[in-house]
């Protein structure tokens, strides 16, 4: 019963893969393959079964056995039990696991190929077969016939530029991969020229200049699915490449600084992550890309101010800089004062404002004026007004622990525009606000219902002011009134400690800029504080011009209610306008201009006729020594004052026996110089002038400035003011105003040399000695 339940194997083999073919497991064709598959094992058993018996009764044979060798009969056991009769037939043995009709195909093959290497080896050329051609005649056979040699060439000519061409297939398929220089390693154990250095140098980086455009070019074109790139060029800028360390360095810099002006946004990225949100797949993409470009931005900047740091030196710090560091720390500081300026309201812009201040006060010049430039764009383009008023903050700081600080830092100052800036706005508004609350209370007397209605009425007036944007504009007085708040700050701490007269030279021109913004509080002191100053030996020309106009700015403006008496002042400017001359000090004259304009004229009310006279007459000496703009300014002044006072006519009288006395030319104090004993002789020598219109100015003045008539001013040049005529007639773009005239092409006469002697004795001598010595030394005569 045991031996009838038994099941042979096919059976149970069969009964597995029909289920699996109901299953659906297994297709139908897959069970025909294993049928014929089952078949080819059951034949091969069989075989294997019949030679071994005819091996057996081979076997009883002992003399054939003792003739083979132990060798030989281990090979066919190996051979019977792999059933491989066939390896039998071949004198090679390849291995024991060897698959028959693969071998004989491996085998055709190398014959093939032997066949082609003797051909090539003796004619030096490659024979390729092709598919035939299926003609009326019949099939035509087809050949190549290839040089080797060429083809040797094109090879290595493709393996040199494989890298390259690499890169374009990468970047035509928009993946770029891992980048894998040209190694042409040199070995240094042995003796290594300059040329060989050199061209492994340019090798290097012509690579590295295509893999580092094509990746930023890539950002540009799309920046949400290339974003990847940023990391492979922080990876070679991370690099240490001997060949080109510093302009691979550079050159990453410069890249990745123009990738970020122009793909960061103008707003600022905040981490919103809300918590029970959904948000769509757009914004969850938009998020994910922000995220990450904050990230590689911020790896940028830290990795930049690493280099920039390369010129900040501490205390102790005795290291020598090469060239080297010193041109990439540069290209760095330039990299951050770029993305300041492109973007000032984008995160991590106050770390770089704060990062730029300090280099503003830096040895190497170059560096000064990079910083300077960007920060006066910034003022000049800042409509908010908020990251002016932090780098204002961040200046005062840094005032605040140096006190020995470079005149560039308060140059930037000069930028800001504060003109409508009220500092007492606030007080008066709240004033105001007081006192209407005050008078409504006397007035009405409100009920819940009304109060209820005016908080709602209050609610939509705020509403309304967002739409107008009227809170962006009460942002910006605020910021600007910080501005102003911290500006005077400065201004007067140097002011206490004025040491260095350089820094003083610029807050004092500062001081002069914006003294219409100070409070009236201040002014007395101010006045003070600087008349104080020019008492100080070590005050250059500069540096009291600039005092005596903010002095007179001060008192030509809201402190006119200041009870002072300028007199000591105005004798000082009397006496520092004859300083200034062409050669030496010749940018001091627009000082004095606009100080006088102040002084003269904005106050000729408050002044007598004996100051006024002298400055004119004084004025007329000074504009004979000045450049041709300089002198246009001083005659256009001293115009509008004879306009509008005519007690100066006395100085066009040449009468000089009625008067007070004698004219002091080198008096100092003006009321006692008697001016108007003299008259303006300058105007003869200013009508010979080079320049045509300082003789047309002149002449006007001569003439008693008639407004028609002969001596009148042309139109265009009687209402130019003194600015205008000292910027449009200046020489700084080395263009002369109004342009020269060409000379026509004249032919000269030929003169005839005539030679009069009044004595005829002298004469006969003159001669005799031009005859004898003639033809003896032809150089005496020259002599």
């Amino acid at each position: 019963m045991g031996l009838k339940g038994k099941i042979s194997k096919v059976k149970r083999n069969n009964q597995k893969r029909n289920k699996l073919v109901k299953q659906g497991i297994i297709k139908k064709d897959f069970t025909k393959h294993v049928k014929n598959t089952n078949k080819k094992l059951i034949s091969s058993s069989v075989n294997s079964k019949n030679n071994q018996n005819m091996y057996e009764e081979e076997s009883d044979d002992g003399d054939l056995l003792e003739m083979v060798e132990s060798e030989d009969i281990d090979f066919l056991k190996e051979a019977i039990t792999n059933q491989s009769y066939e390896i039998l037939n071949k004198v090679k043995y390849t291995g024991l696991n060897m698959k028959p009709k693969k071998r004989k195909l491996e085998d055709d093959d190398d014959l093939e190929n032997r066949y082609e290497d003797e051909i090539e080896e003796t004619t030096g050329k490659r024979v390729k077969n092709l598919l035939p051609i299926k003609t009326k005649h019949g099939l035509v056979l087809q050949q190549i016939i290839e040089d080797i040699s060429g083809e040797e060439d094109n090879e290595d000519r493709k393996t040199a530029t494989s890298p390259d061409q690499a890169q374009m297939s990468n970047e035509k398929n928009g993946d770029l991969g891992e980048y894998f220089l040209n190694e042409n390693k040199l070995d240094l154990s042995k003796p290594v020229l300059p040329a060989q250095l050199l061209a492994a140098r340019i090798e290097t980086l012509r690579q590295k200049k295509i893999y580092i455009g094509s990746l930023s070019s890539g950002l540009l074109e799309n920046p949400e699915e290339k974003i990847a790139n940023f990391t492979r060029l922080l990876k070679i800028m991370a690099e240490d490449t001997t060949e080109a360390y510093f302009t691979i360095k550079k050159l990453v810099i410069v890249s990745l600084t123009e990738v970020f002006k122009d793909i960061l946004p103008a707003y600022e990225i905040k981490n919103l992550n809300p918590q029970g949100v959904k948000l769509k797949k757009e914004t969850l993409k938009l998020q994910k890309y922000e995220e990450s470009l904050l990230a590689y931005y911020r790896k940028f900047l830290q990795k930049i101010e690493k280099y920039c740091f390369f010129l900040v030196k501490k205390k102790g710090d005795t290291r020598k800089l090469s060239e080297e560091d010193i041109k990439l720390a540069e290209t760095s500081i330039h990299s951050m004062c770029e993305l300041l300026v492109s973007h000032p309201y984008f995160n991590y812009a106050q770390n770089i404002a704060k990062l730029l201040v300090p280099f503003l006060n830096n040895s190497r010049k170059n560096v000064r004026e990079m910083v300077k430039v960007a920060i006066k764009t910034i003022f000049k383009e800042d409509k908010k007004e908020a990251i002016t008023l932090k780098i204002l903050r961040l200046t005062n700081n840094y005032l605040k622990n140096h006190t020995h600080v470079n005149a560039d830092m308060l140059e930037i100052l000069l930028e800001l525009n504060l003109k409508d800036v009220n500092l007492d706005q606030e007080k008066e508004q709240d004033i105001r606000e007081k006192k209407m609350k005050a008078k409504k209370m006397k007035i009405l007397q409100m009920s819940k219902k009304e109060r209820k209605r005016k908080k709602k009425l209050q609610e939509l007036e705020k509403e309304m002011l967002e739409t107008k944007a009227e809170e962006n504009r009460q942002e910006r007085q605020q910021n600007l009134t910080e501005i102003t708040k911290v500006l005077f700050n400065i201004y007067f701490r140097i002011l206490k400690n004025s040491e260095n007269s350089k820094s003083l030279s610029t807050c004092l021109e500062g001081l002069a800029k914006f003294a219409h913004i100070i409070n009236l509080e201040y002014y007395i002191d101010m006045v003070k504080v600087l008349g104080n100053l020019l008492n100080e030996e070590w005050m250059g020309n500069r540096e009291k011009l600039h005092c005596i106009q903010t002095i007179f700015k001060i008192l030509s403006g809201q402190g006119e209610a200041v009870n002072i008496d300028p007199l000591s002042f105005y004798a000082i400017l009397y006496k520092e306008l004859l300083v200034i001359n062409a050669g030496r000090n010749h940018e001091n004259c627009e000082v004095i201009l606009n100080t006088l304009v102040n002084a003269l004229i904005k106050r000729r009310k408050k002044i007598t006729s004996k100051r006024t006279i002298s400055f004119v007459k004084r004025l007329m000496t000074l504009s004979l020594q000045l450049l041709h703009n300089g002198s246009l300014s001083c005659l256009c002044l001293v115009k509008t004052l004879m306009q509008l006072n005519k007690s100066l006519d006395i100085l066009l009288d040449l009468d000089s026996t009625v008067g007070e006395g004698k004219f002091h030319a080198c008096s100092e104090d003006p009321e006692y110089a008697n001016a108007s004993n003299t008259a303006l002789f300058e105007t003869t020598l200013l009508c010979k002038h080079y320049h045509p219109i300082v003789r047309k100015f002149s002449k006007n003045i001569a003439s008693g400035v008639p407004t028609t008539g002969d001596g009148s001013l042309p139109v265009e040049f009687g209402k130019m003011t003194t600015d205008q005529l000292y910027t449009n007639f200046s020489m700084s773009e080395m263009a002369f105003n109004p342009s020269v005239p060409v000379l026509k092409n004249v032919q000269c006469r030929t003169k005839i040399n005539r030679k009069h002697f009044v004595d005829t004795a002298f004469q006969d001598d003159c001669k005799f000695i031009l005859k004898t010595n003639e033809h003896k030394d032809p150089f005496w005569i020259s002599i």
